[in-house]
């Protein structure tokens, strides 16, 4: 096996995880800046949010670009979830994902692992797009 193999199998091997730290990480910040504050008020904890917001004032700036946190979150998500499910098994299939000598079962760990954190991210994107986004229109509609 030569050393350009290795750094190819290597460098796949650590782009999972990556993708999917960020996609979780992006994701937070969705939730952060747009579902939380927007919950906080709706359960009538107002001044918990002003005090929040007292503590990370970085949040405004978030949800004032709320499109092009949710966008990019949203690829990243997308991104990730065809690595894992389409260019993932390819690659494992002609044996350059897993780069770890003698221990097979490392690779399905890491892979079980990456899984999980793309649920967990898609879910709270989920969760923080119902909230910026269908939550307020649907509680106009139903307001008396």
């Amino acid at each position: 096996m030569t050393t350009q193999t290795l750094r190819i199998e290597a460098s796949t091997a650590r782009e999972n995880p990556l993708l999917s730290y960020l996609s979780l990480f992006t994701s937070l910040g969705t939730l952060l800046c747009c579902a939380l504050p927007s919950l906080l008020v709706l359960l009538g904890l107002g001044a918990t949010l002003a005090s929040f917001l007292s503590v990370a004032p970085w949040l405004v700036t978030l949800a004032r670009h709320k499109v092009w946190v949710f966008a990019l979150s949203g690829s990243l998500i997308a991104s990730d979830f065809l690595y894992i499910y389409w260019l993932s098994p390819r690659l494992k299939a002609r044996g350059r994902s897993c780069s770890v000598a003698g221990n097979p079962t490392a690779c399905d760990t890491a892979t079980r692992i990456s899984r999980a954190a793309l649920w967990v991210a898609a879910v709270i994107y989920a969760v923080g797009s119902f909230t910026a986004y269908l939550l307020g229109p649907i509680l106009v509609r139903f307001n008396p």
